[in-house]
């Protein structure tokens, strides 16, 4: 069974789910692939611990704080694949971008593999179920192009911004998927 509750942000209406104990999803308004992990009905329900503690350290996130992603207890639904790249999202130090390139390279190593698409881990960030809290936000093109973000190209600059990321290399491009 799964629960839901919302939490209003600087960038929307986030929608917030958990098993009862573990968060498994976390959506912006009009995000793409909202909600697509989990395959049955949420349960409204603002009385759960976890979903409390979500609430918490998002309140400390917004206020230019950088919670700990190790605070929360997270459950992502996923393939392996998946939930390797998501892994290594956590890893982003706060304000600092990674390229799809590097994550490619990153995960090609971990399954002993000598290369691995940059695609393919775009596909795997691009339906990472919690955003914000793993970090897919801090992933850019290889050119700097801010590139990607389910929750459109715009919020993906609020997020960098808030937590001070260097944008002096960074732009939005002006035709493609995240827009």
């Amino acid at each position: 069974m799964y629960y839901r509750a919302t939490y209003p942000s600087p960038v929307g209406v986030i929608t917030l789910a958990c098993d009862g104990s573990n968060l498994v999803g976390l959506w912006i308004e009009g995000q793409k692939y909202h909600g697509n992990t989990i395959l049955e009905d949420m349960i409204e329900n603002n009385d759960l611990p976890i979903l409390d503690t979500a609430k918490k350290w998002l309140d400390r996130y917004f206020a230019g704080e950088q919670p700990n992603i190790s605070e929360l207890p997270l459950a992502p639904v996923g393939s392996e694949f998946r939930q390797g790249i998501w892994h290594i999202l956590c890893e982003i130090p706060y304000g600092k971008v990674i390229t799809y390139g590097d994550i490619a390279k990153k995960m090609a190593a971990k399954m002993k593999k000598e290369s691995m698409s940059s695609q393919a881990v775009g596909g795997a960030v691009g339906h990472n179920p919690i955003s914000i809290i793993i970090p897919c936000h801090r992933v850019v093109g290889s050119n700097g192009s801010l590139t990607g973000y389910a929750g459109g190209v715009h919020t993906k600059v609020k997020l960098l911004e808030l937590e001070g990321a260097d944008m002096s290399r960074l732009f939005i491009p002006t035709k493609g998927t995240a827009l």
